[in-house]
């Protein structure tokens, strides 16, 4: 069984009772919402429609499950995603046929690159109209079936208590993941018969959990025998509840820790072995860490080209050990000299038994001329930034800011582009399930919906999402959705009136030719009434939305601001940051490019010496 990011058990389908539940005479919809009441679901997003409204009539009258009405259905994926990563359980989100289950199909994809586990619930036209093109039909069960761990399509209210029970199950065990339930309409509308706890009957689906013990020996020698390794740790380590283990593991070993951008939190960011993260906008110790290494020890990490860069070129004098639940993802990018499949958690404590076996048999690394070229990188190019020149506001010290001011224990959620990348690395992460973001999809419009999800299982927490104002306009609705269901996420929107990241390589890479990347104007500025306006004014968009508005744009109200918006905590609250439309995100390995060409900043590249390349 996986773990919670707080190292409790996922909730598994169980009668609330105790023992079996007599049966009992419902609709497919009432079957539905009881099924949801007993493996524990207490929060749900969606919108009602025309072939899931069956199911909207019982939810009315549950005291168990609470829906919240979000203003578009990506929003209900998005916030079902923060609330399970925030909480450590399945999330669950809700929509109509047709174009309700397809604008799940962006937060589903999402689920499915970041292993979170989430069950989407959606209406079907009836069973009979099922392949006839009926009004609002889509066969969403096909669309998303590259896109989820399993789906089904329900035609039988017979079947719904066992389907929700295996939904739940198959979601939150093994590589956590979306799941998709399609309910045709005329199943929610019969009746049937509930009793509870169904039989699952999933045959195929036995996760291993428990690692091989041969593979774990081989790499415990692996560690004590290297010069130079690296502990590489992915999101899986937070999946599986692992981060205690991982740092008796770091401690034990005193190897050098990099954490990806799924698994800021997993390690301390102040602990003194971790180096940061590594990949395109990696920190420089970290990435030349890996390429450098002798042995990477691979933690519910995947190799994706965000990390490795040109694959060919990654770490090649290293000897890799991968341990993942996942056996798809072990040699799929980078070939495994001891494969481990296994959960983390367990992963990680065999190896820390293995390890200590090791030192009392007199086998321990030697790793101090190691540590002397990993501090001397990180001390020559640490991370930083440029205040602008004109006096505007830096976003990375906003950022940082924020972070700084933040109370304690706050929850982070972050859109896609700079703002995102700036908000892993000035932002300190030293506990889990505090940083959540999307990484595998880099789905923009991300940070507001997740914030509200988030907050929604977790509500005696801060809640900060950090957003661009590109990414912002995509899905600030649920702004409305947090006024009017007591949710008071604080948004900060690092308004630079452009796509920052794209805006960032057509400066690099397209000669600074600006097509299509500035927001605040239109074309050539064909419109001369709207010059030197705001458009849209965020601060009044807001406030339109029953939210809480400050705008910042000089340095010295900085903390003023942050300050006045973690006060106010009886509503959302949305601070308008204008920054610096120039700032750009340091260092960086340019996409397709070996990570031995990473800048340090513009036109600074790192210089390694010629005696760390044996």
């Amino acid at each position: 069984m996986t773990e919670q990011a707080t190292g409790a058990p996922h909730p598994q389908p169980r009668p609330r009772s105790g023992g079996q539940s007599a049966p009992e005479q419902v609709t497919g919809a009432q079957s539905l919402i009881r099924s949801l009441e007993e493996v524990g679901a207490d929060t749900v997003f969606g919108i009602p429609g025309g072939c899931i409204l069956p199911a909207y009539d019982p939810l009315m009258d549950s005291t168990r499950v609470r829906h919240v009405l979000v203003r578009h259905e990506q929003g209900a994926g998005h916030a079902a995603e923060g609330y399970a990563l925030a909480t450590g359980k399945v999330g669950v989100c809700m929509a109509t046929s047709g174009p309700g289950a397809t604008n799940l199909v962006t937060p589903i994809a999402d689920a499915h690159m970041d292993s979170v586990p989430l069950v989407a619930i959606t209406g079907q036209v009836a069973s009979k109209a099922i392949g006839t093109d009926a009004f609002q039909e889509a066969d969403i069960v096909g669309i998303t079936m590259p896109i989820t761990k399993h789906n089904w399509l329900v035609t039988n209210a017979d079947d719904i208590p066992r389907v929700i029970a295996q939904a739940f199950h198959v979601a939150s065990t093994g590589r956590p993941g979306p799941v998709l339930v399609d309910i045709a309409k005329d199943a929610l509308q019969a009746r049937t018969t509930f009793s509870w706890p169904p039989v699952m009957d999933l045959p195929g689906y036995r996760p291993v959990t428990k690692p091989h013990a041969k593979q774990i020996r081989e790499a415990a020698k692996l560690i004590t025998a290297a010069r130079r390794p690296v502990l590489y740790v992915g999101g899986g380590v937070l999946k599986a509840g692992a981060t205690a283990e991982l740092k008796v593991l770091a401690e034990l070993t005193g190897a050098p820790v990099t954490t990806t951008l799924m698994a800021l939190g997993a390690f301390p960011d102040t602990h003194p072995q971790h180096l940061g993260m590594p990949g395109m906008h990696g920190s420089v110790a970290a990435v030349t860490a890996l390429q450098k290494a002798d042995l990477i020890v691979a933690l519910g990490a995947r190799f994706d080209d965000r990390v490795t860069g040109r694959l060919d070129s990654f770490a090649p004098h290293a000897k890799i050990v991968h341990a993942d639940i996942d056996p798809a993802e072990i040699g799929k990018n980078r070939a495994a000299d001891v494969p481990i499949v296994g959960d983390a958690r367990e992963v990680i404590a065999d190896l820390v038994q293995a390890v200590q076996k090791e030192h009392s048999e007199g086998q321990r690394g030697d790793y101090e001329a190691w540590w002397k070229d990993l501090n001397r990188w990180r001390e020559t190019y640490p991370l930083g930034y440029d205040q602008p020149e004109d006096g505007s506001l830096s976003p990375q010290q906003v950022i940082e800011r924020v972070g700084q001011l933040a109370p304690e224990g706050t929850i982070f959620t972050a859109g896609v582009g700079q703002h995102q990348m700036w908000a892993a690395h000035f932002i300190q992460y030293d506990k889990p399930a505090t940083w959540l973001n999307s990484g595998g999809a880099g789905t923009m419009g991300y940070a507001v919906p997740a914030a509200m999800g988030a907050k929604a299982g977790e509500p005696d927490r801060t809640v900060w999402a950090i957003d661009g104002d590109g990414c912002f306009q995509m899905t600030n609705q649920e702004l409305a959705t947090c006024a009017l269901n007591n949710i008071p996420i604080k948004v900060a929107v690092i308004n630079n009136g452009a796509l920052g990241m794209v805006r960032q390589w057509q400066t690099l890479f397209y000669n600074q030719r600006y097509s299509n990347t500035v927001l605040h104007s239109g074309p050539d500025d064909v419109n001369p009434a709207a010059r030197g306006t705001r458009v849209p004014d965020f601060v009044k968009l807001a406030e339109a939305m029953g939210c809480y508005a400050i705008r910042c744009e000089d340095p010295a109200d900085l903390d003023k601001v942050i300050e006045e918006a973690n006060s106010i905590n009886d509503r959302p609250v949305v601070v308008d940051f204008i920054v610096h439309e120039d700032a750009m995100v340091w260092p960086m390995v340019a996409a397709g490019t070996s990570n031995d060409t990473i800048m340090a900043a513009r036109d600074v590249r790192p210089d390694f010496g010629d005696n760390e390349d044996d």
